[in-house]
């Protein structure tokens, strides 16, 4: 089915920016095909925190997004139509991805994909169980895989194992045979224990740098203080890979922020990585990118076994606003689904 010229397309659009502001649906155009993109019809979209946090404006510094916006970072869908420079999918093809920043847009019926961004399907998921995976899968394989190099036999802490990083990135740390600790609450222990967690620490009644000493790497999802407290239970010559800041000046060349933002996060970074330097371990920010080989990886451990998607919840379509709000309420076990076909 060939997208007409002109044709339009349901999806919900963030107006502008706002705490807890809703999404409105809405028809939109259907986004221009580039010659290097493949249009996927949208059968599910993974939600994740990052959706909320550019809702309520937080990245405006590091994601200058010209509003309005479509959000969504997750999709598993069928190609319709490929553009003319495209050579590895055609119409048909059942397809996932996490799309390029600046082409983000997956609460939507449709969504344009770079070639380069896009894999195949796991032939073992349902497409709400495969639009789970992208976005948490791409970030731990790049944290643990591209920047810690995980080695069987190392010790990681991977924090909030029971959310949707934790639970992809308990799954590939064991997968890569090493040891793995991880905070949950108490109700939640036999759920991370049964994804590979081998240390458990109950976030409420115990203190993680009580329990942990000398670990090659720590995955940091949460807070400043948290990220202090990481350094101490780090050997020398560990790894600290933070995913929610504070942005590293290695990142801003990255992206080739301009020059003031690029002060800033120098600025910003500045306290712990001055902390990290003196205690001989190295600190890193990462602001996971597309990658459609690595998620062609992914698949190869999906479908041989090694990793299973977990799925918390799953929202029809019109009911986006609400599982962006489950999301953000931070309760959920793995990953939140929109069924959008």
């Amino acid at each position: 089915m060939l997208q007409e010229q002109g044709s339009v397309m349901k999806a919900f659009v963030l107006e502008r920016y706002g705490k807890k502001r809703a999404l409105r649906s809405t028809e939109v155009p259907t986004p221009e095909l580039r010659d290097d993109e493949v249009l996927v019809e949208v059968h599910a979209a993974g939600v994740n925190l990052l959706d909320a946090k550019i809702r309520n404006g937080e990245f405006k510094l590091i994601l200058p997004y010209r509003l309005p916006l479509v959000l969504g970072h997750d999709v598993a869908g069928v190609v319709v139509e490929v553009g003319r420079r495209v050579r590895q999918f055609r119409p048909g093809d059942e397809v996932y991805a996490r799309p390029d920043d600046f082409r983000i847009g997956t609460f939507a019926e449709f969504v344009p994909v770079k070639e380069a961004s896009l894999a195949l399907k796991p032939r073992n998921l349902t497409m709400a169980e495969a639009a789970s995976i992208p976005l948490v899968g791409l970030t731990a394989w790049q944290a643990l895989v591209e920047k810690a190099d995980l080695k069987k036999g190392q010790k990681v802490f991977i924090q909030a194992g029971s959310g949707g990083v934790g639970t992809f990135a308990i799954q590939l740390a064991r997968h890569l045979g090493a040891t793995v600790a991880t905070t949950t609450s108490a109700g939640n222990a036999a759920f991370v224990k049964n994804l590979g967690a081998d240390i458990v620490v109950d976030y409420r009644s115990q203190d993680f740098e009580e329990v942990l000493s000398d670990c090659d790497v720590v995955l940091n999802s949460q807070d400043g203080k948290t990220l202090d407290k990481s350094l101490r239970v780090l050997r020398r010559g560990g790894k600290l890979i933070s995913i929610s800041g504070p942005p590293d000046p290695e990142f801003g060349k990255e992206i080739a922020a301009p020059g003031f933002v690029k002060l800033v996060m120098r600025l910003l970074s500045s306290g712990i990585r001055r902390k990290a330097r003196g205690l001989g371990i190295g600190y890193s920010f990462l602001f996971m990118k597309a990658n459609g080989s690595q998620l062609r990886e992914i698949t190869r451990l999906i479908e041989a076994g090694a990793i299973r998607p977990v799925i918390d919840s799953v929202f029809p379509f019109e009911s986006t606003n609400e599982a962006l709000a489950h999301v953000e309420a931070g309760r959920a076990k793995g990953k939140v689904v929109i069924s959008v076909k």
